[in-house]
């Protein structure tokens, strides 16, 4: 690099330095592209808590649900990258591509990857109500014998609640009708309502209530049990092999957002995960502390955005 480039490049470089010191200088919105209640909720409001504590400026949630989570997102991607809006993202925002033909936002080009900050296994949930099964042998057999007869809520049509019950139906060769709702929480509600009777949830809205005897899991689709429930088998142990499905929750920042802000988020995003406090919430709804940050993470949800389009060609999935 020349020296008259150089010069260019410290004059250019010097006030994103000082903006990354003087960063927050005020509240900060973490915009959650789904209801109150949810699981991004679960693990956004601590992180809030925490960093607020950390930067000594307030991080606030603004929930902006719909359409799958994509009214939100894009939103996100309109949003002045200025360091004061972050997108709280999931799973669900790699399947959206190819359910949404008409996206306003690429999840791999609108935003910049910051950090996974949870990663929750899905888990089988019934109203015991509605559905007399107990394990997973009993639910294959009850779905097989009534096609059609049950219905499983998601947080919404091309969520990971709803892809994972649609890969189900591929492994098993069964027909269970899609509800779908406008977030996690709202589909939980009419759940424990006995208004419809499973869903394919993940395990950070569904612990509690399996823990408070309000549900039965049937099953955890993670490669090992999960310590929040440890007593339910995994599908592999029930004879599905491939049935693995995660909801990962994530921060990403508006393209454009500048480096140094971006860097100072994931040392202080991770600073925040390692907090004993954290990893206790996060134990407790069944979650790992991830150390997925930066392009590491943005591979991930390449990945992601890759297999999801696969499921939803063999599937036929629509919105609904």
């Amino acid at each position: 690099m020349s020296t008259l480039k150089k010069a260019l490049f410290l004059v250019c470089a010097a006030p994103l330095a000082v903006a990354a010191q003087e960063w927050p200088n005020k509240p900060v919105t973490f915009l959650n592209p789904f209801p109150a209640g949810g699981g991004t909720d679960a693990f956004a409001r601590p992180l809030a808590a925490q960093l607020t504590e950390q930067l000594g400026k307030q991080f606030v949630i603004d929930n902006r649900g719909g359409a799958g989570g994509t009214v939100g997102a894009s939103m996100a991607a309109k949003a002045a990258p200025d360091g004061y809006t972050w997108f709280i993202g999931a799973t669900h925002h790699t399947i959206a591509p190819s359910m949404y033909k008409n996206l306003d936002y690429d999840i791999e080009k609108s935003f910049i990857p910051v950090a996974m900050l949870a990663n929750v296994p899905q888990v089988l949930v019934v109203n015991p109500q509605r559905v007399s099964a107990r394990n997973a042998k009993e639910f294959l057999e009850l779905m097989k014998k009534n096609p059609g007869k049950y219905n499983f809520a998601s947080a919404g049509s091309g969520t990971v609640h709803h892809l994972a019950g649609e890969l189900y139906k591929i492994q098993t060769g069964t027909f269970i009708t899609h509800i779908p709702y406008r977030g996690a929480g709202p589909a939980m509600n009419d759940l424990l309502a006995g208004q419809v009777d499973l869903e394919f949830d993940g395990l950070a809205t569904s612990a509690p209530q399996i823990n408070a005897g309000k549900l039965v899991a049937i099953a955890v689709a993670s490669n090992k049990r999960s310590t929040a429930i440890p007593n339910v088998p995994t599908f592999q142990e029930a004879g599905l092999p491939d049935y693995v499905v995660s909801t990962w929750y994530s921060m990403f920042a508006p393209a454009g957002t500048p480096k140094p802000i971006v860097d100072k988020m994931i040392v202080e995003v991770q600073k925040a995960l390692n907090t004993p406090k954290l990893k206790a919430i996060w134990e407790k709804q069944g979650s790992e502390t991830p150390n997925l940050t930066g392009e590491a993470f943005g591979k991930q949800v390449s990945a992601d955005v890759a297999r999801w389009s696969t499921v939803v060609k063999k599937s036929g999935a629509q919105l609904d």
